[in-house]
């Protein structure tokens, strides 16, 4: 019999029937996510504040480039390499598990690693292992960078030839969010179970430095010219304790400013302080995914549970506007069954910082936000939206749809959505980079 199309009515509803469900998997995937602590005890809105490069030294950088958006599909081990601008068009498809045997007959192995490995699968995998989490080309097209949650590491691939060029295991058992420096040399990434972030020579894999976080980091951003990294500490997103009166087992939830050469503490923010300061006791303090305006002064953030986005003026620490998103009736009320604790998960600015692009993960929408009012425009409907980002030419948000294995274009003039285009299975981070000009997918080993 022929395969069912992925993206079928059938398809679709099987998927919210197994999003709805997911509660059995994730609560044993905690169990396993225990076990396994018992035995072992974006340039661009990701370089916010960063002074811009010379336009001769960007043209020296892109000459013989093409570029990109590549679109990470976590549960299939690929990346969808896509046009920038205009319709999205799928260039090719870079296999990012090429080790997948060798990684795997190690995980099997090792008990300890096997629980992690499992309680990865069950818990923030939601029954599928995740093999890719982020991802960002070096400044020549000649490689991407990407961590991969399951397998605990961070590889660089070769875009000629498909094949490894360096690996580096993270501390502890699971990789998730990078950032990349303003210059593209460096790289940062959060090992999650470690509360550390890694900072890396792109081109070598060489370790620069770490510093530690609160508990489990999750987004970096390079800020101030890339003199600073900030990451945000979202604490323990697997357990069942969501109602608000048991915030407080959550864990450690701060964001931790390093200075990017020698990885000292800078600063250290805890938005408890800050939420409860503006009579906002109701919501978590889990920082989610960010966007700096474009002079630095302004953060934007979003915090789980929640439908919305806050407005934190960095001069002056503290929260300025909160902006309560519309919700979806069909949301299920029972908070347990959200994906990892998010509720909205993915924010982008336009260049010009007019306009915020906000994922409505869980309440299945997309919209662009008015900065000056901060309300929104359509809502335009969307599967599961992961991730938001800018395209090429600053126009158009760009979304995943993870639920529908697409990604997404709304032009932040209009707040309508302009392009679709498929993708692999369970697409997250969405990143623009570059590739040779004459680029084709490698024939890997």
């Amino acid at each position: 019999m022929p395969r069912p199309d992925r993206h079928s009515p059938a398809r679709a509803a099987r998927r919210t029937t197994l999003r709805r469900t997911a509660l059995g998997r994730t609560a044993l995937g905690r169990g396993l996510l225990a076990a396994g602590a018992a035995l072992a005890l974006t340039a661009g809105a990701a370089s916010a504040g960063a002074a811009p490069l010379p336009a001769a030294a960007v043209s020296a950088q892109t000459a013989g480039l093409r570029e990109v958006l590549f679109v990470g599909n976590n549960w299939d081990g690929t990346a969808d390499v896509v046009g920038s601008t205009g319709p999205l068009a799928r260039i090719g498809r870079i296999d990012v598990i090429p080790d997948k045997a060798q990684r795997l007959a190690e995980i099997y192995l090792n008990p300890v690693k096997l629980a992690y490995f499992l309680g990865v699968r069950l818990g923030p995998g939601e029954g599928h292992d995740q093999f890719v989490d982020d991802m960002y080309s070096t400044p020549d097209g000649s490689a991407v960078v990407v961590s991969r949650p399951s397998f605990a590491d961070v590889v660089s691939i070769d875009l000629a030839t498909g094949r490894i060029n360096w690996r580096f295991p993270v501390s502890g058992y699971r990789s998730d969010h990078m950032a990349v420096s303003p210059d593209g040399t460096r790289v940062a990434v959060s090992a999650s179970t470690a509360n550390t972030v890694h900072v890396l020579d792109i081109r070598t894999g060489r370790q620069l430095g770490s510093f530690a976080t609160g508990d489990k980091p999750h987004e970096n951003v390079f800020t101030d010219g890339g003199t600073r990294i900030w990451n945000m500490a979202i604490g323990e997103v697997t357990t069942a304790l969501d109602a608000p009166w048991l915030d407080w087992t959550k864990g450690d939830r701060r964001i931790t400013v390093v200075d990017a050469q020698t990885f000292r503490q800078v600063k250290v923010i805890d938005m408890r302080q800050r939420l409860d300061a503006i009579g906002r006791q109701d919501l978590s303090d889990a920082v989610r995914p960010v966007a700096f305006s474009p002079d630095g002064s302004m953060l934007y953030f979003q915090v789980s549970f929640f439908n919305g986005v806050l407005e934190y003026d960095v001069a002056a620490d503290r929260i300025t506007r909160v902006a309560d998103l519309p919700g979806n009736p069909a949301t299920d009320p029972d908070r347990t069954t959200w994906v990892n604790d998010s509720r909205h998960h993915g924010l982008a600015m336009s260049p010009d910082g007019a306009h915020l692009c906000v994922a409505g993960t869980m309440d299945d929408y997309a919209t662009v936000v008015d900065r000056a009012t901060l309300k929104e425009g359509p809502l335009v409907a969307a599967s599961k939206p992961y991730w938001a980002t800018v395209s090429g030419d600053g126009a158009s948000c760009v979304i995943s749809e993870s639920g529908a294995d697409r990604i997404t274009a709304i032009d932040f003039a209009t707040g309508r959505k302009v392009a679709s285009t498929p993708v692999g299975d369970h697409p997250q981070r969405v990143r623009l980079g570059h590739v040779a000009a004459g680029w084709t997918s490698p024939t890997t080993p």
